[in-house]
């Protein structure tokens, strides 16, 4: 149960004034209210601290020792609230317009349809545009400033661009064809990488990224053969359904790009796929952080 304040705000703003004019008057006309809501206000709060806390005469109003040792105390924290509301403000005020958010995969879309709506909901002003972005082309576009931050997956290598916390993550899986022997198993572990031939991403894709989740041999040295390359994720799946070959993909792609040539088989050992926001790093606007924080925001609320 939460409890009311022993003190409100408007009782201290008051006592401040008084404590600043000494004079009902001034106070009054300084916080637009009548000198009689002024008096009753500061006896309010004298009620509630349990003593005087100014002098009052028909010549001049004083401090008592209390009400002087109690303003000390109280100026530099009112200060500093009044400060962090005007600063929330200002952000706030600066959160309108167009914010251009890249994703790949219709799982990343939905994820930051989802994100777009809390956003938008703290700032009415600012429209969340989502783009889908190719495997080949997501750093580009943010560098050329098609996209102000987009949904990447861990690790970032990228000197330029910087990575938020993670935000979620998906086990691997590995798509092949539906007749491949591969289909009929429970389970896979990355030793079994070595039995098929992988389809690979595009050149434009960093390689320390490409190795880490894709990599070039089995955890005991075997190696993985190479298959053709493929642009989009569309193309990787109809060359596995083709067979092709075999692409490490994650838990989301059986709900989302569901295929009668296409199957899906966990990889237990391979390493999460983990998603984040990033952006550049000299591109870090009020727009950006707010989205990253409606982001992270979401993220808590799904783990508490």
């Amino acid at each position: 149960m939460i409890t009311k304040a022993i003190v409100e705000r408007y009782e201290i703003e008051a006592f401040l004034t008084l404590a600043e004019e000494l004079h009902f008057g001034r106070t009054a006309e300084r916080l637009r209210v009548s000198t009689a809501h002024v008096s009753k206000t500061i006896k309010g709060l004298e009620r509630r601290v349990g003593t005087v806390l100014f002098e009052r005469t028909s010549r001049k109003v004083v401090l008592t020792p209390v009400g002087s040792a109690l303003r000390e105390e109280l100026r530099p924290a009112f200060d500093r609230i009044q400060q962090s509301i005007r600063n929330a403000k200002r952000a706030g005020l600066e959160v309108r317009g167009t914010l251009r958010v890249g994703y790949f995969g219709s799982a990343g879309g939905r994820y930051l349809l989802e994100v777009g709506e809390r956003f938008q909901a703290r700032y009415p002003e600012c429209t969340v545009r989502i783009t889908e972005l190719q495997l080949s082309d997501g750093a580009s576009r943010l560098r050329n400033g098609e996209v102000d931050t987009m949904l990447c997956c861990y690790p970032m290598f990228e000197p330029d661009i910087t990575v938020g916390p993670v935000l979620y993550g998906e086990a691997k899986m590995l798509a092949v064809a539906a007749g491949h022997p591969f289909a009929e198993r429970a389970s896979l572990c990355l030793e079994d990488l070595a039995e098929v031939t992988m389809i690979q991403n595009p050149p434009a894709l960093p390689i320390d990224f490409d190795e880490y989740h894709h990599p070039k041999q089995t955890p005991s040295g075997r190696p993985i053969g190479q298959g053709p390359v493929a642009a989009t994720f569309q193309e990787i799946l109809a060359l596995v359904g083709a067979g092709k070959g075999a692409y490490l993909t994650t838990e989301q792609a059986p709900l989302y790009y569901l295929r009668p040539d296409v199957s899906f088989v966990p990889v237990l050992d391979a390493p999460p796929l983990q998603f984040s926001l990033g952006w550049l790093t000299t591109g870090l606007t009020p727009r950006v952080h707010a989205f990253v924080q409606a982001a992270g925001d979401m993220t808590n609320s799904r783990t508490e």
